[in-house]
């Protein structure tokens, strides 16, 4: 779960990181009313999940209260397109107004899990300001990582040598140290899967300041969290992946493709797609029904496909091991019965119950296209979805 930059920035404050004055606003009245209070010059933000939104006109600095007012009026209600919106955009329905804050030096501060390693990760880079997926790509030597022992957190040792290598010496080292492990703190005690501050700023005062933040949580440990499930905004998520969770589908995500897929098991998932790309189709998503043996999981799974505009067939690959092949094919024919669906569906089953499943679809009658194994199954889709 993704929540937004003032939201993530109220979390890593209260542990400790310094960050700008200022509070969010859904009302350029009240935008004016911060900036007074604040004093001095600020900068309104608009709140969406992705980046870029200067690029495309959601951030804008005003020096007197009346032009935060008119900033927050111009930023409040707009269509925010950026890279990370996609063409469509987002609705912004909040501004952040906050302080106007000279930087000398922008750095990059995060921690995400890596998995290989199966640790947190902190990585600091001096090229701040930048996604960090293009430092990595143009000069990788620019990022220093510290993997830490989640039994142990991070030793200050390790934020000491990164604090180094980002030149925050003298009276910038104990500031710097306080920060990373702030955000450890942070991002280990609210269930991250990524915490970053980008960019962590040093002022012409001397101080470091996160400028920006951003912060996803592990949704299977939300139910730990209350105060961080609160913070939810299903406005900025895909509606299909939330109608999905609605339905008990927790393992849905929406892709670019034109075939649907329904999978049991997440290796299985991604093995399928895997085929379906090599024999030049494109999947239109990620879906792992799981191996409950649940009729209704299935037709729920057929709900969330036909209300995809982009599916235009739909492949069935079932391999049972815990979930039975005949519940599977109870599914898909009630499925049928409750909807129209009108794009092809392609059918693999193997495992358990699976004479049994084949002779529940047999009956059925269903114009069904069946297949045997994953690459003949792979290779029907992408024909009948470009028929």
């Amino acid at each position: 779960m993704k929540v937004h930059e003032y939201q993530a920035k109220q979390v890593i404050a209260e542990y400790g990181v310094p960050v700008p004055r200022g509070r969010p606003t859904d009302s350029p009245g009240e935008a004016r009313r911060i900036a007074e209070e604040l004093g001095g010059p600020v900068v309104v933000k608009a709140q969406v999940h992705a980046g870029g939104r200067g690029k495309g006109g959601g951030i804008k600095l005003a020096d007197t209260p009346q032009q935060a007012e008119e900033a927050a009026a111009s930023i409040i209600g707009m269509t925010l397109v950026t890279p990370q919106t996609g063409p469509s955009g987002r609705r912004v329905k909040t501004a952040l107004v906050e302080e106007q804050v000279r930087a000398e030096r922008e750095l990059y501060l995060g921690i995400i899990i890596d998995s290989a390693a199966a640790r947190p990760v902190m990585m600091a880079s001096a090229s701040g300001g930048m996604e960090i997926e293009e430092v990595a790509a143009r000069s990788p030597q620019l990022i220093e990582r510290a993997g830490i022992d989640p039994t142990l957190g991070l030793m200050p040792y390790q934020a000491r040598q990164l604090a180094f290598a980002l030149d925050l010496t003298g009276d910038l080292l104990r500031p710097a140290m306080k920060v990373m492990s702030s955000l450890y703190k942070a991002f280990a005690a609210k269930d991250c899967s990524l915490a970053e501050i980008n960019p962590l700023i040093v002022t012409n005062g001397a101080r470091l300041l996160a400028l920006d933040a951003k912060m996803s949580f592990d949704d299977n440990a939300l139910f730990r969290h209350p105060e961080i499930a609160a913070l939810r905004d299903r406005d900025e998520e895909e509606p299909l992946e939330v109608r999905a969770q609605e339905l008990g589908i927790n393992n849905y995500v929406k892709l670019t493709g034109n075939i649907g897929c329904v999978v049991n098991g997440a290796g299985l998932a991604m093995a399928t797609m895997d085929a379906i790309k090599q024999v030049g189709g494109d999947p239109a998503n990620f879906l792992d029904i799981g191996t409950v043996n649940d009729i209704a999981r299935v037709v729920n799974a057929f709900q969330i496909l036909t209300t995809d505009p982009e599916v235009k067939a739909i492949l069935i690959n079932i391999f049972g091991g815990m979930a039975r092949v005949d519940v599977i094919a109870q599914g898909v024919v009630e499925a049928h019965k409750q909807m129209q669906i009108e794009a092809p569906v392609v059918v693999r089953l193997a495992g358990t119950n699976v004479e049994e499943g084949e002779a529940i679809l047999s009956a059925a009658g269903l114009p069904l296209i069946r297949a045997t194994g994953l690459g003949e199954a792979a290779e029907k889709a992408v024909a009948a979805a470009n028929r």
